[in-house]
């Protein structure tokens, strides 16, 4: 039986109508609602999805048509006759058309034709007993073919999106770590330099440098502030190592 039906705008998954009365006493069927609101927006991002199409999830299968921009979706038991549901669905849609046409595209509001529930209900019932004479004649209808409908899982169809959006968080956090990863190698470079000239800067208090003690106390000062990992701007390490080779070979003796 007829469980869930909900009418959509294809473009941007805006819900128009619902079967009211649907699904009364129905488990879960707030759920089932939330997936088929997803499966709306998944439709509305995607220009390659099938016109028709089933969808199982848990005991019961979706049944979609897309037709003008709209699509028309309900929900029933795995075992309710899938020639009885697309008939159903199309009926949905030539009624819908017939009276809504000229303000599909316009309407901004959710529900905007939630009066329509007046004539899903008064359908769904014609649907309920699959063994009235009219319903039978319609699955005896040779001319009516369901077989090439595709039918997929709701993981299948919905998880696309979830792991687009995985792929996307994980090569954000990437890009963040290899920025983290950066500036540490430059730190790590930073301390090797400091960790070189430091010992140079220490022993320069030797006596064959008098004179030049204030510039060594300054070159000594600043690369033991670093040392300690202070805040102070970092010394040019070039500078340094020219400025001690100048010193060294200015001079004869150590």
């Amino acid at each position: 039986m007829v469980k869930l039906t909900m009418i959509a705008r294809v473009n941007d998954g805006l819900p128009l109508a619902e079967g009211l009365d649907d699904g009364r006493g129905e488990k879960d069927l707030e759920y089932y609602k939330q997936q088929a609101k997803t499966l709306f927006k998944k439709l509305s991002q995607s220009q390659h999805e099938p016109s028709r199409m089933s969808i199982e999830t848990g005991p019961n299968i979706f049944h979609y048509i897309i037709e003008g921009g709209v699509c028309y979706l309900t929900m029933c038991d795995r075992s309710y006759p899938k020639k009885l549901v697309f008939q159903y669905l199309e009926d949905l849609q030539r009624e819908f058309e017939k009276v809504n046409r000229s303000q599909i595209e316009t309407v901004a509001r959710p529900y905007a034709f939630i009066k329509f529930d007046t004539f899903i209900q008064k359908t769904r019932k014609l649907y309920l007993d699959t063994r009235t004479q009219r319903n039978l004649s319609k699955l005896n209808d040779d001319l009516y073919e369901v077989q090439q409908i595709m039918t997929r899982n709701i993981q299948e169809v919905l998880g696309v999106g979830e792991k687009l959006d995985q792929v996307s968080q994980m090569s954000s956090r990437l890009t963040s770590e290899s920025r983290i990863y950066a500036d540490k190698a430059k730190d790590l470079s930073r301390q090797a330099l400091i960790r070189k000239w430091a010992p140079v800067a220490i022993s320069l208090r030797h006596p064959n440098y008098e004179g030049l003690e204030p510039e060594f106390s300054i070159l000594r000062c600043t690369i033991l502030d670093h040392t300690h990992e202070t805040r102070a701007p970092a010394p040019n390490f070039c500078n340094v190592a020219q400025f001690v080779t100048k010193v060294i070979f200015s001079r004869k003796t150590f």
